[in-house]
């Protein structure tokens, strides 16, 4: 698959943009031009220039370097959140397509009564009782995103336990354990990658939402979302505080949702031409 993928034009842009957001995340402290957090007065609301590329803030600081830190909040939530959503809906997911009967209708009605609730309504329950934090949040998206994955992973299982290679396994005298982790879960991968590079960008929108309502990650820490809040009060007179966080939130999420096209794709026989 990865081979497919550099062979892949949009697959290797995409993958390509994500590594690069990946890499400004890890190296931020050796990328960013600026401390984010220093508080310049004598440059307040600067227009972009060769010293201040992006600008800056309401209270000088640099909107790049804010940025560039900002990226790791939102991929840290993105990946961290997806991660506790896919460990959840797999094995859920698994056990509920391997079993069937009473395991998967306990299952599927947990997953209904679930999607019942407007997630985006949920998460902002949850968060008002509880502290906002970056780590609250991680947990709360994850614990509302499951039940996708969930039922793409059950009907995956549904489908992959009647093929010859499961049932041959099953007449040899495997246990379950070993045909659902080493046969059928394999199998069943392609889709949950899918599913999780979406899952990531959706986790970022989340988090930038969140923290655009004051719920998420509070100041002075810089995030994407509570960047654009302060943005938003001096829109006509600094266009750079709301464009800038506005389009590293469109580009990250672009470049995760376009590899989730790619790798369906490339896993896909039936849309997979080449």
């Amino acid at each position: 698959m990865f081979k497919d993928l550099l062979r892949h034009p949009l697959g290797l842009l995409s993958g390509v943009a994500v590594m690069a957001l990946l890499l400004v995340a890890i190296f931020a402290p050796y990328i960013a031009p600026y401390d984010p957090l220093a508080i310049n007065v004598a440059h307040v609301l600067e227009p972009p220039s060769l010293a201040h590329p992006c600008g800056t803030d309401l209270l000088g600081r640099d909107v790049l370097s804010r940025l560039i830190y900002g990226a790791r909040v939102s991929l840290q939530v993105g990946i961290i959140a997806v991660g506790i959503s896919l460990a959840i809906g797999v094995f859920l997911g698994a056990l509920a397509g391997f079993y069937g009967g009473i395991v998967d209708s306990v299952i599927s009605r947990a997953i209904d009564i679930m999607l019942c609730f407007p997630a985006i309504f949920l998460i902002l329950a949850v968060i008002a009782y509880l502290e906002p934090s970056i780590i609250n949040i991680m947990i709360v998206i994850g614990l509302t995103s499951w039940m996708g994955v969930a039922r793409l992973v059950r009907a995956e299982f549904l489908s992959l336990k009647e093929r010859d290679f499961v049932l041959a396994e099953k007449a040899l005298g495997a246990s379950n354990l070993r045909i659902i982790f080493y046969h059928i879960l394999p199998n069943a991968l392609p889709p949950i990658l899918v599913s999780a590079t979406l899952g990531v960008g959706s986790a970022i929108l989340v988090e930038s939402a969140l923290s655009f309502l004051g719920l998420g990650v509070q100041p002075p820490t810089p995030s994407w979302g509570n960047m654009l809040t302060e943005g938003k009060e001096t829109l006509e007179i600094a266009w750079w505080l709301s464009v800038f966080p506005g389009l590293a939130i469109l580009f990250t999420v672009l470049a995760f949702n376009l590899l989730g096209e790619a790798i369906q794709e490339v896993t896909d026989p039936r849309r997979n031409t080449r």
